[in-house]
């Protein structure tokens, strides 16, 4: 491993079990193990995939000096990070998880994150940014609640995914509980290592969890999931492969500072609330009245793989955009991707082409997501 590159708490387990391991946002991750990204792939859609998580930026943002009122704290809080943000946080309830963006002042993305209102913890919140945005992140956040709230990152702890249709199943006999959990809900949890929180979310696609551990405490875990015949660890590959059959977007390719929230498609991640009171950048609310110029779409391809950066084209050759995600889709056994084009080609059953070693090949605009979410939602 470099110098230059960290380690996670699971990095001599990933050395053990054969991982190759590779650079990512500063970090030495295992990219796949033994069996490939294409098996690890489709034994995440089938069983439960372990994946170390614990580059991401996971953080707590509490107010200081707080009212000992509930309501009252978390709307002062809220108030604090609103104005970073797309989404409503002072309307989450406690449990509840958010995705969000974080904007800045021309409209663009400089992050995408989840908020929760922790539970039983009246004026915290938990937050959990991208790994290569995190230094960033907290110093803009920091930087803008001064000194009415403090941000405390999770430094040195470990955060683990488990994914797949045989997450609860697994993770719950472990823990009692957690499979009360609906999406993007979360919960702490009193276990004999001390008291863990665990969020039912993901980027697979697939239900699942998060769970952030005291470092004590994290191989432990690690190594009593492994035991279980349906679990396997999963690297990077594999968790790239899956989110894009999902349609979620990856912040530094399909998603950056130039790149609007209506672009993106996650018009959802715009507040109703926030979008009345007109307190967000002028671009976002003219793109929601008038359209954006350009839209994220999928893209069925026929040939090779078209990766980041390939153009998108018209059949008559005239270039329309470019692909931001691609690779082939283990689950559909062809390549996919994901890209930028006019509104008026972004419908369904388009024909386009992408350029591949300075040759067309076909592709087709398809809805997303490429394979159906496997989300645990609660009625």
């Amino acid at each position: 491993m470099s110098n230059d590159l960290q380690s996670t708490l699971f990095t001599s387990r990933h050395a053990e079990l054969g991982a190759r391991m590779a650079p990512f946002a500063g970090y030495d991750m295992p990219i796949q193990y033994a069996d490939g990204v294409l098996k690890e792939h489709l034994w995440t859609r089938e069983n439960a995939g372990l994946f170390d998580v614990s580059h991401m930026g996971a953080a707590l943002l509490m107010l200081n000096n707080g009212s000992g009122d509930a309501d009252a704290d978390h709307a002062s809080l809220s108030a604090l990070i609103e104005p970073l943000v797309s989404a409503d946080i002072a309307g989450l309830k406690p449990g509840q998880m958010r995705y969000a963006l974080l904007l800045n002042g021309d409209g663009g993305i400089d992050d995408d994150l989840i908020v929760t209102r922790l539970p039983e913890s009246p004026g915290v919140l938990y937050l959990v940014v991208n790994a290569g945005t995190k230094a960033a992140d907290f110093a803009r956040i920091a930087a803008a609640v001064g000194a009415k709230a403090t941000l405390q990152p999770f430094e040195g702890w470990a955060l683990l995914a488990l994914q797949g249709p045989k997450a609860a199943e697994i993770l719950s006999a472990l823990i009692p509980g957690v499979e009360t959990l609906g999406f993007m809900r979360t919960g702490q949890f009193l276990t004999p290592v001390g008291l863990i929180i665990i969020s039912r979310c993901g980027y697979t696609g697939e239900d699942g969890f998060e769970v952030l551990l005291w470092p004590h405490a994290a191989e432990t875990l690690w190594d009593k999931l492994l035991t279980h015949d349906l679990v396997k660890p999963i690297g990077l590959g594999a968790r790239d492969s899956l989110r894009l059959e999902a349609g979620l977007p990856l912040y530094g390719r399909d998603l950056d500072a130039t790149v609007s929230p209506v672009e993106a498609g996650l018009d959802f991640a715009v507040s109703k609330r926030r979008r009345a009171a007109g307190d967000l950048p002028a671009r976002i609310s003219n793109e929601l009245e008038s359209g954006p110029s350009r839209v994220r779409v999928g893209l069925l391809v026929e040939g090779a793989p078209a990766r980041e950066g390939a153009a998108i084209a018209t059949p008559d050759g005239a270039v329309v955009g470019a692909v931001t995600s691609g690779g082939f889709s283990p689950s559909l056994g062809r390549p996919i991707a994901m890209g930028f084009v006019p509104p008026a080609l972004a419908a369904p059953g388009t024909k386009l082409t992408v350029i591949v070693r300075d040759k067309p090949q076909s592709a087709t605009v398809t809805a997303l997501p490429f394979v159906p979410h496997n989300y645990a939602r609660k009625p």
